[in-house]
Order: C-alpha cells, then sequence, then structure tokens
C-alpha cells in the first residue's frame, strides 16, 4: 500500500484515500477520529486487506494500523493475551508460543490482523469450535467520536456481542484481549476420496474428528479430505511427513494449481481434463506439527471468494444443489469448492449466530469473472437461510440481510451509541446495514 492508492488481494477492490494515517498508539487514533468528525472526513481502518468484499475500502482518510502490533500483556495464569488490533495473525502465533500458548482454532489463512479477522467473521472447522472472534474476551476501540472505549467481561459487557463481529462499523479497534488455550500439536491426515462417501458421512466425519473439511475440485468424482487430530505440544512430530507436507504444499496447492487455472481461464475447455490431473498428483499424507502449521496453507494463487454459512443440516443439500448448477449451466470451474462447519456462537452478526453451522466456499481464479457463477450459487445459499461472509463477494443488502440476523437490530442500536455520526461509514457498509 502506499499514499497514492490501495488494493486488496484478491483484486476485487481498490481505493485512493484522500490521507493516510498510520498511528502507533492508541491515542494516534482517537486524535485522527476527532479530526475527522470534526471536519466532516470519512474514516475507515484497514489491515492486511484480505477481504474480498468492500467492506475495507477507504472514502476519505485510511488508517493503516500495521505499527499497533504485538502483545501489550499476558495473564500466564488465566491464558489470556492482550494484543495491538493490527497484530497478523501469523506473528500472533509465534509471540504466544514462547508462553506455552495458541490460539484454540484458526482459519486456513493467517495474513489478515486480529482485528480486521474477527471484524469479519473469519473462521476456520471444527464442529464444537467457534470462530475467531469467539476466543475475544475483551477488546478497545476508537468509537466515532474519538472516545476509546474499553469493552469486555467488566465493562460496556453488553457491547460485546456486537464489537466482536463489528465490520469496522463500531470504531477502530486498537487493542484485542484473546482467551487462548496450552499449546498443542495436531496429527493431519489428507487422503483422496470418493466423494460419495465423504457426502453420505459428512455428520459423523465433522462430530467424530477434532476438524474435518473437504475440497472438491469440480468435474472430478473424489473430494481432497483433511482430518485433523489435536495431540499434546510435545508429541513426536515426523519430520518426513513435515517435508513431505511443504514440498506437496509448494508443488501442489500453489504451483500446480496455479498453472493449471491459468491454463484453464486461456482455455477453458480443458479445465476437466485439468482438473483430473491435478486429483492424480494428490495422494495421501500424514503429519504432525504445532497447531498453526496445520490450520493455516500460504495461498500463492490469487482468486476471488464467497463464502455462506448454512444450518450445518443443510450442507450435504446445498452442496448437492452446487454440483447440478454446475453441470447444468456447462460451466467449467477450476479452483476447488471448499466444505466445514463450526459451533453456534452468541455474536450478533457472526455468521454462526444461534446456530451450528456449515460454510460453503466458492472460489474463481483471479483472471475469471465470477459474477454469473457467484450469483448463481448465492441464490442457493439464499433458499437455505445462508448468511454470506462478511469479507468475501456477495450481494446482499440490508433489505434482505435483517431477517437472517435475530439481533440485527440490536447490533444498530450499538452503531448508534458509538457511532452516531457514520464516521465509519463506506458504501459496503451503507449497503449491508442501512443508510
Amino acid at each position: 500500500m502506499t499514499r497514492h492508492g490501495w488494493s486488496n488481494w484478491g483484486r476485487t477492490q481498490s481505493a485512493r484515500p484522500a490521507q493516510v494515517i498510520q498511528p502507533s498508539t492508541a491515542e494516534n487514533v482517537s486524535k485522527a477520529v476527532t479530526r475527522a468528525t470534526a471536519t466532516g472526513h470519512r474514516v475507515k481502518a484497514v489491515g492486511s486487506g484480505h477481504s474480498f468484499s468492500a467492506i475495507a475500502v477507504a472514502p476519505e482518510i485510511q488508517i493503516d494500523l500495521h505499527q499497533l502490533s504485538g502483545i501489550l500483556h499476558v495473564d500466564t495464569h488465566r491464558r489470556r493475551v492482550r494484543v495491538g488490533g493490527g497484530t497478523r495473525l501469523w506473528q500472533l502465533s509465534r509471540l504466544l508460543a514462547p508462553y506455552g500458548l495458541a490460539l484454540e482454532n484458526m482459519g486456513d489463512i493467517d495474513r489478515q490482523t486480529i482485528s480486521g479477522a474477527i471484524s469479519t467473521g473469519t473462521h476456520g472447522t471444527g464442529a464444537t469450535f467457534g470462530g475467531l472472534a469467539t476466543q475475544v474476551v475483551g477488546l478497545t476501540l476508537v468509537a466515532g467520536d474519538g472516545q476509546v472505549v474499553h469493552i469486555d467481561e467488566l465493562r460496556n459487557a453488553e457491547l460485546l456481542p456486537a464489537a466482536r463481529v463489528g465490520l469496522g462499523a463500531l470504531g477502530v479497534i486498537v487493542e484485542v484481549t484473546l482467551q487462548c488455550v496450552p499449546s498443542f500439536a495436531i496429527r493431519a491426515v489428507e487422503k483422496v476420496e470418493p466423494l460419495h462417501d465423504v457426502l453420505d458421512s459428512f455428520d459423523q466425519r465433522m462430530t467424530q474428528a477434532d476438524h474435518f473439511e473437504f475440497f472438491w475440485l469440480p468435474h472430478t468424482d473424489v473430494a481432497l479430505t483433511k482430518t485433523n487430530t489435536r495431540l499434546p505440544a510435545q508429541s513426536s512430530a515426523n519430520r518426513a511427513g513435515q517435508l513431505r507436507h511443504r514440498i506437496e504444499q509448494e508443488l501442489l496447492e500453489n504451483g500446480v494449481l496455479g498453472a493449471v487455472c491459468a491454463l484453464g481461464s486461456a482455455a477453458p475447455a480443458t479445465v476437466p481434463v485439468l482438473n483430473r490431473a491435478v486429483i492424480r498428483c494428490a495422494g495421501e499424507r500424514e503429519h504432525i506439527q504445532q497447531s498453526d502449521r496445520v490450520f493455516t496453507s500460504p495461498r500463492r494463487v490469487r482468486f476471488r471468494e464467497m463464502e455462506y454459512a448454512i444450518p450445518y443440516e443443510s450442507a450435504v443439500d446445498a452442496f448437492e444443489e452446487v454440483r447440478r448448477l454446475i453441470a447444468e449451466r456447462g460451466w467449467r470451474i477450476g479452483f476447488p469448492i471448499e466444505v466445514r462447519a463450526s459451533a453456534a456462537d452468541e455474536n450478533w452478526l457472526s455468521m454462526a449466530y444461534g446456530r451450528r453451522s456449515a460454510y460453503i466456499a466458492v472460489h474463481r481464479y483471479v483472471r475469471d469473472d465470477p459474477a454469473e457463477y457467484f450469483c448463481a450459487v448465492e441464490q442457493i445459499m439464499r433458499r437455505y437461510d445462508g448468511r454470506p461472509h462478511w469479507g468475501k463477494m456477495h450481494n446482499r443488502t440490508a433489505l434482505d440481510l435483517k431477517g437472517s440476523y435475530p439481533r440485527f437490530d440490536d447490533f444498530l442500536t450499538a452503531r448508534d451509541q458509538l457511532d452516531p455520526q457514520r464516521v465509519f461509514a463506506n458504501d459496503y457498509l451503507r449497503s449491508v446495514l442501512g443508510a
């Protein structure tokens, strides 16, 4: 990012803010917001730019949080850690390690800042585990009047379910306090299995494993399954398995996938053959590593993504509809579809609010137009009362989102309290929350 322009990782959004501010303290943020409020300007905080939606697009003043990073306080007895809002997740994992601590669960990308990840509802997989925001026990934000507001179990506790997944609409998050767990390792087993077997045993796999997910590459009849089992931190690492895992990640998930996507984009008719070739390259592998090394993967092939959360019980039916849609339309889709699940939570604008959820994510290579594919899949997800990931592409507005979130009006009330003048508004927030 430069002062002259900003774009997100997926190249779906760009902005030319009139001013870019890089504060190093909460007081600096407060002063910047106070000035903006006094002059009638709009402010938007930005982390690493890993959202595909326009949620982080700054209309006038952009606040870059990268200097507000690192561990600020550790309570080893309660296993709680307070960190700067601009701390990247990959940095956070390394910073926690010397204290024997880890995040309970993570998504599969760790480039985001902690404030951006929780604000958009970032999650991983595991039927008994919540998203990243469920690990937040407190946070500090700068509200629309420039005031520094502390929110935790003892201070402004009524705002915590709103602020954990706040879409950047309530203020600039400058600090986050996380409930961590003792460090742990994971045994990861990855296999290529018949798709019908995976779908027939979907609930059994999800409920019996600590963490389970699968990827389906369109135009094939198999799925790549990933089953993760939590182990004590001192569990013996399989060095050979680790090395093979790293090599195959780079060669298959990045090198081969990137080449196939580029070729398929130039010659769509080749996509089915290419997808089947990719699957033949993927063999069974098993490795034991520390949790963050297993949860996350490097993503070097740029793509666009839309993800929906639907009631857990509808996962297989909704997935099958997407499969039929691709076949009926004759589309050539070269990027995998990802299916995960999580526990219900109590955060008002969380995709998993009040219900155990399954997640279906569809992707398109960065050079391919995703509009027709994403719009059609979105219509399927809406029939299952799907909720879109706030940081990923979708076409929903406040008019039709309100019915999917029982506490939607309560969130708007919290917004009125913390940002009555809409200092943090942009076009995206006006669309999904209303004017």
